[in-house]
């Protein structure tokens, strides 16, 4: 019989390519950790809370494999209109795909198995610490305010939202929400009415690896990161193809999305490349883009089976020789990246 261990899990964003995602939790379950916290931006968000919610990695396999993700390109009659339709839909409503078929299909996913808001993921043995109350964290960017949200965190604080109110499939729509590509996510703040235009959390911090830190970790937090072959190549992929998705392509459209993923899948590299991957799971994406939502089976397939090699490389895992090694001296990893941003590290 498996040992059970605890674990934190952290799940990269990068769209169709968080299929990957579900082979390493696959391994990881295997293997025998439960995972008590989770947390992610964008793609890896759907995955947290799904994981969260109760589905086993087996559940989600079946699942990502079977989905139409194309069903989640809603448009509306704006987008419609004969050439013009597109860049108004831009213009508008800051997106071209409604995002409200996603959101719908999450709202489902996650009542099927009892959850509504994050009050049904709050932990009884949460202790002090407010990271710690939900089993979930999602990551979020916050364009009226420019800043980094985590939610249900900073819920109350940043949005005037009781945490345990807040909707799970709410957030994760929010997070997931890749500017330009889709319509961000509206919240209003009930004590002064200020709408929040929230998008995908990946523009801020697409690896979230630092959520759960803490000076004397109880049990390990593996990041499940998704790269190519080069780190690298990653940050500097072409252009997507609007045609690709029933669109006529607009090359300026294009362009808008490509600088938008580039961002969201550079931003995090500088944590990456200065650590020795010592509790990552790096991913290789073999070529699926970001927004290649008609993957066809096959291809969800071999994403999948490249999750499960990466995570059968790094275990099985010695925590308490990670400890010695990387956790004497302790600080923050969200610090030491402000830090070598503003070229003070």
């Amino acid at each position: 019989m498996v040992e059970q261990m605890n674990a934190d899990l952290v799940f990269e964003g990068g769209g169709m390519k968080g299929i990957g995602l579900v082979g390493a939790l696959a391994v990881l379950e295997e293997h025998g950790y439960v995972a008590q916290r989770r947390a992610g931006s964008s793609a890896g968000a759907i995955v947290a809370a799904l994981h969260a919610a109760g589905y086993s990695a087996a559940e989600l396999y079946e699942t990502l494999l079977e989905v139409d993700f194309t069903r989640f390109l809603d448009t509306d009659w704006v987008d419609r209109i004969p050439l013009a339709g597109v860049p108004l839909s831009i213009v508008f409503e800051l997106g071209i795909y409604e995002g409200d078929a996603f959101e719908e299909w999450m709202a489902d996913k996650l009542a099927f198995k009892g959850v509504r808001t994050f009050a049904d993921l709050r932990r009884g043995d949460a202790g002090d610490d407010p990271r710690f109350h939900h089993s979930l964290q999602v990551v979020v960017s916050d364009v009226t305010t420019h800043e980094m949200l985590v939610l249900p965190l900073d819920a109350e604080r940043k949005l005037g939202i009781d945490p345990d109110e807040l909707s799970v499939a709410a957030a994760v729509r929010a997070s997931m929400s890749i500017p330009v590509f889709f319509e961000p996510k509206r919240m209003t703040d009930p004590r002064d009415k200020r709408e929040h235009i929230l998008v995908d959390g990946g523009m801020l911090s697409n690896f979230p690896v630092w959520v759960f830190d803490t000076d004397e970790p109880r049990w390990p937090t593996f990041g499940l990161l998704l790269v190519e072959a080069s780190t690298r190549s990653a940050i500097s992929k072409g252009i997507t193809d609007t045609a690709a998705f029933g669109l006529r392509s607009i090359p300026a459209v294009d362009y808008a999305i490509s600088l938008v993923q580039t961002m969201v899948e550079a931003h995090d590299r500088l944590y990456v490349e200065q650590s020795d991957f010592a509790r990552t799971i790096p991913i290789e994406t073999l070529g699926v883009g970001t927004t290649e939502f008609a993957l066809p089976r096959e291809r969800r397939e071999t994403l999948y089976a490249s999750g499960r090699r990466a995570a059968e490389k790094l275990l099985p895992f010695d925590f308490e020789a990670y400890l010695a090694a990387f956790r004497a001296g302790h600080t923050s990893r969200r610090d030491s990246v402000r830090a070598a941003m503003r070229g003070t590290a």
